[in-house]
């Protein structure tokens, strides 16, 4: 029992790392299209590898149960990011990005209080101070609040679906991981088809932006180990673990792009890490 929560713990971690790195190359390929066209090209990606895998594991249908799970899953994935890059898109990354995270992290935690119990004391303190954690290193300099009531609700709103997403897909039936993802994939795909139609922009070509479809490879990897974590551990262990992927892409963005990182970041990433020791000894 305790060596299969280990094993949760690091494979969040491990989910958390790759996150980072998805976020980090979904940055980067924005910067060459519209963030729903990158969205789409990273579900075509996101779906062929999750099939892939699904292929060579043999793994059988998962239940009726389980896809729609999954779907629902795909839904409020999909719209939590729809209403992040709106959010985003206003000008307001400096506030709306820490509160959807902050949000999306708390929900599972409540959700899991209710179902599965309270955690140890020293398990909820590292859960609070990965949560500071998350906020200041989601922070970038010079935000004075969210502006107005509709970026507030944007960004309610997209941490209630990010933690809806990590609910829904950790319900899926124990021995399903690839197939129950890949639903869930192609309905954000389909969502993400329909957010296209109402901005009237066309759906690229794969090879436009390889980096779109690097960074659907690393969400649907990162997915998978997500999956797999909750079903070792506790759903509020594996969602806070996993929501400290933003440390992951502060650093990359630092390493690779030479891009500025705040004081306030570096204390994010430092309680980030000891959140981690606390959650996991």
């Amino acid at each position: 029992m305790i060596v299969a929560q280990l094993l949760g713990a690091f494979l969040a971690l491990a989910s958390a790392a790759v996150f980072g790195g998805g976020d980090f190359s979904g940055g980067v390929a924005t910067r060459r299209h519209h963030q729903f066209q990158v969205l789409a090209l990273s579900a075509i990606a996101s779906i062929a590898l999750l099939a892939a895998f699904a292929l060579l594991w043999r793994e059988t249908l998962p239940s009726p149960r389980s896809v729609l799970w999954a779907a629902a899953a795909g839904v409020a994935g999909s719209l939590g990011l729809a209403a992040l890059y709106r959010g985003l898109s206003l000008g307001n990354a400096a506030s709306v990005s820490p509160t959807a995270g902050v949000i999306g992290a708390a929900v599972p935690v409540v959700f899991a209080a209710l179902t599965e119990g309270l955690p140890p004391p020293v398990r909820m303190m590292g859960f609070a101070i990965a949560i500071a954690g998350i906020w200041l290193v989601t922070r970038v300099p010079a935000a004075d609040g969210l502006g107005s009531r509709h970026n507030l609700l944007l960004a309610v709103f997209a941490g209630i679906a990010f933690g809806a997403f990590f609910i829904f897909i950790a319900q899926v039936e124990a021995d399903a991981v690839f197939l129950p993802l890949m639903f869930a994939k192609i309905v954000a795909f389909g969502l993400a088809l329909a957010l296209l139609r109402l901005k009237r922009l066309p759906l690229p070509g794969p090879r436009s932006n390889p980096i779109a479809l690097l960074a659907g490879l690393l969400d649907a990897s990162a997915n998978a180990l997500y999956l797999v974590a909750s079903q070792l551990t506790r759903l509020d262990v594996a969602v806070v673990l996993t929501s400290l992927y933003p440390a992951g892409t502060v650093l990359l963005a630092r390493g690779l792009q030479k891009e500025p990182t705040s004081r306030p970041q570096w204390v994010g990433v430092l309680l980030c890490l000891v959140a981690i020791a606390l959650i996991v000894v």
